[in-house]
Order: C-alpha cells, then structure tokens, then sequence
C-alpha cells in the first residue's frame, strides 16, 4: 500500500527554536535515533534500509527534487532483521550511498517533525505532513506542511531540494 507525504526539508541553525516551538505545542516526542539509510541502485525512485534504534524499515518513495514543498509517494516495510535483508540487498542490487545521521523525531497528530544533523551536511529541519495516521486529501497536508514552514519562519532560501543521499554524493565527486 502507498501512502502520501508532503514534505519540506530545510537548513536548520537555530534547532532550539524548532525544539522549543514543538515542546510548547504539544509535540509528541519519540526520542532520538541513530539512522543509517543505505540507499540501493534502483531504476526509478529510491529504496532505503533504515537501521536506527527507533525506526527500522524498507522504504521506497518517489519525489521531485524541488525546494517548495513536495509530493513524496512511498512504501514502507517494518524489518526486524536489518542486517539479513541489507547483505540480500547489497548482493543483489548494490549500494548507491550510506547517509548516517542522528535524529529527533515530533509527532503533532498526522505530522512528522525531525531535527536532524549529518555529519559533513549539517543541521536541518523536516515536515512531513502525511496520510499514513490520517485519512487527509493532498490539499489539506500541503496546508499543514505550509502551516509549519510558516510557523517556525523557515525562509525560502533555507529550503533544500534533494535528498541527503544527493548531497553526500555530490561532495565524495
């Protein structure tokens, strides 16, 4: 099944403000994750393995590169053992990039908020107003996306249009 997410991602230097802002609305906080996303060479979209101490999952999405905020469909499968599946993946398909990051995840009811820092990339913020926890049309996520991007005062030129996994391999070229 495929769900729906609009979503930004933006740079992030002031993450007590975003932090801040989320605690004093009642964010639901999940804790932090140490992910590592191992991407894989696929012929369209993307698929990811997502190893972390929250979140473990196969994940496939497709999703413009642009800045605004974007359409992002997916697929995602829980995996209870990440470390079979990747020697499968790593075999059959070969990987494209590893992105290791360190992330804390917000949920405010069907929206995902995660502050993130990579290292090499950055500290960034991103939105991900999406239908998996609630029947919502494409109109009415991409207002609850625009509400925060609003909200938090994220500016158009902080807006980033690519993946991490797009700008880890633009600087190992």
């Amino acid at each position: 099944m495929s769900f729906l997410n609009v979503e930004i991602k933006a740079k992030c230097n002031e993450v007590n403000i975003i932090r801040n802002y989320l605690i004093k609305n009642g964010a639901d906080f999940k804790g932090i994750d140490e992910q590592t996303d191992t991407y894989f060479n696929v012929t369209n979209g993307r698929l990811k393995l997502r190893e972390g101490t929250i979140e473990n999952n196969l994940i496939f999405y497709e999703r413009e590169n642009k800045a605004d905020p974007k359409n992002s469909a997916f697929s995602l499968v829980k995996i209870e053992d990440a470390k079979r599946l990747k020697e499968v993946l790593t075999t059959s398909m070969g990987i494209m990039v590893t992105v290791i990051k360190k992330r804390e995840i917000y949920y405010i009811k069907n929206v995902k908020f995660h502050i993130d820092d990579v290292p090499g990339l950055g500290s960034f913020i991103e939105i991900e107003a999406g239908n998996l926890l609630a029947e919502l049309s494409e109109k009415e996520l991409n207002d609850q996306c625009n509400f925060y991007v609003d909200n938090f005062g994220i500016k158009p030129g902080d807006m980033v249009d690519r993946s991490y996994s797009d700008m880890i391999m633009e600087k190992i070229k």
